[in-house]
């Protein structure tokens, strides 16, 4: 369920676009620099949306450098990195190391193992640190294994469990944004597993795994119904986002928010993916 969160890069300019990869880059390095090169493996864009969100709130000092990256070993990237950036790199390899778990559970999956045993002793030091967020995260996946295991047709359990999964991640402190950021991270992971249940249908249909919207499947307003529930969910998770006090790169999260998330979604049904 991650790879949804992102920039649409056709609307950014050239500034926004180096921005957005700097903050990209810096959570990179604070996945080796705390949890070793391994870890870089786990780096996803969503968790950049939350460093950029987090940054925007806060506006923490940004250490800014360059660095070598392994995946350009010809050039040096540019990074921008703060204790936002730390907190999300923790946050990252909790979420990883149980989704490992999950996969290798389900699937019985070895390289699935592999990398939980990897993260394992990581993982143990991010709940030391953020027992609240690391206890709500390994309740909330609990949640969503019994509803799949199940198989509940309740499209809001299963996508109430992963919001609020997602809505304490958004909570670096206990603050007077706390209630905020919580009404934001819900709605954006309800967002998040809808949509990824939307285009994952057909496929887990044939492959008989869970899916929540299974009894929707063949109708021929099927693309709009969804459309419908997402454009619902998103209005919300907006609300919540225009009642915080966010300048900086407030661009580049609108482009996110009203653009980037829709892509997948967009290219899954202009192409007629099956």
């Amino acid at each position: 369920m991650f790879g949804f969160v992102t920039a649409d890069l056709s609307l950014l300019s050239d500034e926004q676009r180096r921005r957005y990869k700097s903050f990209y880059c810096g959570l990179c390095l604070s996945l080796k620099q705390r949890h070793g090169s391994l870890a870089r493996f786990t780096l996803t864009y969503d968790m950049t949306f939350l460093v950029m969100f987090l940054t925007s709130l806060y506006e923490p000092y940004l250490m800014r450098g360059e660095t070598p990256c392994p995946a350009h070993p010809l050039s040096t990237r540019q990074f921008f990195q703060s204790d936002v950036t730390d907190y999300a790199a923790d946050m990252n390899i909790a979420l990883a190391y149980l989704n490992c778990l999950d996969d290798w559970q389900d699937e019985l999956n070895a390289a699935a193992l592999a990398g939980a045993k990897a993260l394992k002793s990581s993982y143990e030091r991010v709940c030391r640190d953020y027992p609240r967020q690391c206890g709500v995260i390994k309740e909330c996946m609990a949640r969503l294994k019994k509803i799949e295991d199940e198989r509940i047709a309740a499209p809001d359990a299963a996508a109430t469990a992963f919001g609020d999964l997602m809505a304490e991640l958004f909570v670096m402190r206990e603050d007077i944004w706390a209630d905020t950021l919580r009404r934001f991270g819900r709605a954006l992971g309800q967002f998040v597993y809808v949509m990824d249940a939307c285009i994952d249908l057909k496929g887990d249909k044939r492959a008989y795994k869970y899916n929540p919207f299974v009894y929707l499947y063949g109708r021929l307003d099927e693309q709009q119904r969804f459309r419908d529930i997402l454009q619902t969910l998103l209005a919300d998770c907006i609300e919540s986002f225009e009642r915080l006090p966010m300048i900086q790169d407030a661009d580049i999260i609108k482009n996110i928010l009203c653009s980037g998330v829709w892509i997948k979604f967009n290219r899954h049904y202009d192409t007629g993916s099956k």
